[in-house]
């Protein structure tokens, strides 16, 4: 395990490689002060000129997300005028369609803008995660690159249930997201995975590792599996025998659009820096494996036609992964 400051100095010297005079955007929250702090104490370091904006300074963000807050224009404003960005952020209920989706499309307008986006980062993701040795991510990203971008099919089985296959097309593009923040991709930190948004898909897929969005406060899921059931790439059944609850709240957000019961996103975590599991989206999708997202398949990335405001990232444990026959992964461990 790493330091937060570490954690820090990765984050802007390596991946957002700040240069000195350049103008950053700094987005935060009051419970990820110790992580903006070491973050603005590097940035500073490399003497750059940082504008920080604290999320509740702008309204409240009530847990139950009755009054989801609103993109402020001042940071949208700021955004155009930067040239590096970091969102250093939890993640509340409704602000995905209310201020994160509005905030990418400022940074998205911005052919300029390099940006980091740490959704629900904390101090133990920025000591272990982004304490990662990028290099090795990088080198094992290119690889497994290589072999999927081609692919038409992967099967993906797991010890708890999970046995689902992807079909994957020619012309959709396939994602290297590996530390390296450009002005034409932003990228998740921690970071390392290759994704792509599936043309279709059918099985089973056990929920064993987290789920994404607001339910990554609920943690490693473990203990409360999540089943969920797809054909011809949309949802049929989704169940969570040990939370009722929490099976009706992900089968409502799974039926907010037309689209976001859809399987888009399919992900191969290369981080292998990570030992396991903690129960943090952010980067628990980067922990050697495979991950789905029910919804939006970031289609101005991967070149997918359909969209959705929703986007359930879930985790699975101990995955083998079969791309056209080739088995590049075993109970979570790569081949390559």
């Amino acid at each position: 395990m790493g330091t937060l400051n570490y954690g820090a100095e990765q984050a802007v010297k390596k991946c957002l490689r700040v240069e000195p005079g350049e103008s950053v955007v700094l987005i935060t929250d009051r419970d990820g002060a110790d992580v903006a702090d070491a973050l603005e104490h590097v940035l500073h370091e490399q003497h750059a000129k940082v504008r920080k904006f604290v999320m509740e300074d702008f309204g409240p963000r009530p847990e139950d997300g009755s009054q989801p807050l609103a993109f402020p224009a001042v940071i949208g404003e700021a955004l155009r005028e930067a040239t590096a960005s970091i969102y250093a952020a939890g993640g509340k209920r409704g602000e995905l369609k209310t201020f994160r989706s509005p905030m990418l499309q400022a940074v998205e307008s911005n052919p300029r803008l390099r940006h980091a986006h740490m959704i629900n980062i904390t101090r133990c993701v920025m000591e272990m995660g982004m304490s990662t040795d990028y290099d090795v991510i990088q080198s094992l990203s290119a690889k497994v690159y290589d072999i999927a971008h081609k692919a038409r099919s992967i099967h993906v089985t797991s010890p708890a249930g999970t046995d689902f296959t992807v079909k994957l097309n020619a012309k959709w593009r396939w994602i290297v997201s590996d530390g390296r923040i450009t002005p034409e991709q932003w990228k998740n930190l921690p970071d390392g995975e290759v994704f792509t948004c599936a043309e279709t898909a059918s099985g089973r897929a056990v929920i064993d590792g987290c789920l994404g969005d607001y339910f990554s406060e609920l943690g490693t899921c473990e203990t409360f599996p999540v089943t969920i059931d797809f054909e011809d790439g949309v949802v049929t059944s989704l169940t969570c025998p040990a939370r009722p609850e929490l099976e009706k709240e992900l089968n409502q957000y799974i039926r907010q659009d037309a689209n976001a019961n859809r399987v888009g996103e399919f992900a191969i975590g290369t981080n292998v820096g990570l030992r396991e599991i903690i129960g943090n989206l952010l980067q628990d999708e980067k922990f050697p494996g495979v991950h789905i997202a029910l919804g939006h398949g970031y289609p101005e990335k991967t070149g997918s036609p359909w969209a959705s405001d929703g986007h359930l990232d879930v985790v699975m444990r101990k995955v083998t992964v079969e791309v056209d026959g080739q088995t590049i992964m075993r109970d979570g461990a790569f081949l390559i």
